[in-house]
């Protein structure tokens, strides 16, 4: 799939002539109200359509998403990621510049488009059947990847971070949701055209704050980007492969992920837009991968490198039975007669005797039994066999006078957002504490936010497949599995979202490369015209 969306961005980059760089600047002009004509057709105007699909977009992706990348694929994967922004402009530019072409009118006088209108009108009634399978995982998407897995990160976080219950996050969240989508895209798109730019500005302002206070690590940190991008070195404590193709793919894989272009998403909420003039949308939406992984995603990265926190240990509580915690054995050695005759790996005043203990496959620093940091574990913990030969993951975790432990205190290399998160703890720490929890609150407002979009996204295929009169009942239901997945164990439900979300990128490209023909032509007879003035 990445490997289908790199070579279309690639293709129709090269055929729309660098669409993405000629045209930024009236992308901009449209997006600013210059061309806005209430009279037009459509729900909303241009920016708040950008803001709506920004919403959905700009999310945990750029907290969580980078921080992967640079764990897994080291520095140079954010030089990677700029890469696919800068072709993902293009795919975006096309896809909605078709919605906007083929889309249609309800009874109630509102628009709908995305992919399942410019499949079945552009390709005609023998690719239906496309559109219904785009339109089909879409649905299903929203409810899972763009809404309940939203609602579980949050309620996750908020229970970790100060013990609030599972169910009054998700009840919390579930009636904000609830407030904006039952309202339509109208209510979405004023909601969104606040909330975006005040989340988005919140976090870059606290990351170029980092970043003046690291004011001499910026061009060090570029540097090591660009040059680990082609000749990736593995970090002190085992972060990043050093290999370039784990470099490549993951900053593509997070790139592609975080701006959502090709997925089809984004062309649902841009159809909503006022224009009588599809390749003015388009232009607005060609912003959105700048936005979202050459700004925010960069700003993330920056300070990750810059402060130094993608390599190095910080003092965190870790579950030792966890997913992310395995173990390896350099000596055998089994319980003792208390404890079984399984393997197990013993631990004297911190450290381990007869083995390895990784987090996110890096090693661990000395473990402690307290919070303070003050006791060190001795005893063991007992192992059973991990997916890989090599690996182990614990079932018990024992002190040497039998007291079970459910959790450890010690120096671990993070992932995902709590690597951000010490990013940030680190770098506001000479201004002032808790800086991690500017993360905190951005993942917050980034997934009641997406959550509120996609339940556009979702709504709009139930009314592809089910007609006009199905779009309340879906809105209550997405409510309703809003709150279910704050409260519930969310593995599947992840995975099986994940699948949907890459069936829809699937099906799209397919329409993509068909429609590829249309859009040029369209956009040719644009650009044919004078555009300097609003009349235009």
């Amino acid at each position: 799939m990445v490997a289908l969306l790199l070579i279309f961005g690639l293709y129709i980059t090269v055929r729309m002539g660098f669409i993405q760089i000629r045209k930024f600047g009236h992308g901009l002009k449209v997006v600013t109200g210059f061309y806005d004509d209430p009279e037009d057709e459509g729900d909303i105007n241009h920016f708040q359509a950008l803001t709506t699909a920004l919403s959905a977009t700009v999310g945990t992706g750029n907290i969580v998403g980078v921080a992967l990348a640079i764990h897994y694929g080291g520095p140079g994967a954010l030089f990677w990621m700029w890469v696919t922004a800068i072709f993902g402009m293009a795919i975006k530019f096309t896809e909605v510049t078709l919605a906007q072409e083929f889309r249609g009118t309800n009874p109630d006088g509102t628009v709908s488009g995305g992919p399942m209108y410019y499949i079945e009108r552009g390709l005609g009634d023998n690719w239906k059947w496309l559109a219904v399978a785009f339109a089909g995982s879409a649905a299903i998407c929203a409810f899972l990847t763009g809404n309940a897995v939203q609602a579980n990160s949050v309620a996750d976080m908020m229970q970790t971070d100060f013990q609030i219950p599972l169910w009054f996050t998700g009840l919390v969240t579930a009636s904000l949701v609830a407030a904006v989508i039952l309202g339509g895209i109208k209510r979405i798109g004023k909601v969104t055209s606040r909330l975006v730019p005040f989340m988005g500005v919140l976090y870059v302002l606290g990351a170029l704050v980092i970043l003046f206070i690291n004011y001499d690590a910026i061009i060090p940190s570029l540097t090591t980007i660009v040059s680990n991008a082609f000749n990736p070195q593995a970090g002190a404590f085992g972060v990043g492969s050093g290999a370039l193709i784990f470099t490549l793919s993951y900053g593509v894989q997070r790139g592609i992920f975080s701006n959502e272009a090709g997925q089809g998403s984004a062309p649902i909420a841009h159809s909503a837009a006022k224009t009588d003039e599809p390749v003015r949308e388009g232009v607005v939406a060609l912003l959105e991968p700048f936005i979202d992984t050459l700004v925010i995603c960069t700003m993330t990265g920056l300070v990750i490198i810059s402060t130094g926190a993608w390599d190095m240990q910080h003092k965190s509580p870790i579950s030792p039975t966890g997913d992310n915690v395995t173990y390896e054995l350099t000596t055998e050695a089994t319980n003792n007669a208390a404890a079984g005759n399984g393997k197990v790996l013993y631990f004297s005043d911190g450290l381990p005797e007869n083995g390895n203990m990784n987090h996110y496959s890096a090693p661990v620093d000395t473990m402690f039994t307290d919070e303070a940091y003050s006791q060190p574990f001795t005893g063991r913990i007992t192992l059973t066999k991990a997916e890989s030969d090599d690996l182990y993951q614990a079932s018990e975790v024992v002190t040497e006078d039998g007291t079970e432990l459910s959790t450890l205190y010690g120096g671990v290399v993070q992932n995902g957002a709590p690597l951000t998160s010490a990013a940030f703890e680190k770098g506001l720490s000479p201004l002032m504490p808790g800086g991690g929890f500017l993360v905190t609150f951005a993942i917050l407002l980034f997934a009641v936010s997406t959550s509120i979009s996609w339940s556009y996204y979702g709504d709009r295929a139930a009314q592809y497949l089910f007609g006009f009169e199905s779009i309340f009942a879906y809105r209550l239901v997405y409510v309703g599995m809003h709150f279910l997945g704050a409260v519930v164990s969310l593995a599947t439900v992840w995975a099986f979202g994940d699948v949907m979300l890459g069936l829809m990128a699937f099906f799209n490209i397919i329409a993509l490369f068909a429609l590829s023909g249309v859009a040029y032509k369209i956009t040719q007879k644009y650009f044919s015209k004078d555009h300097d003035s609003p009349e235009s």
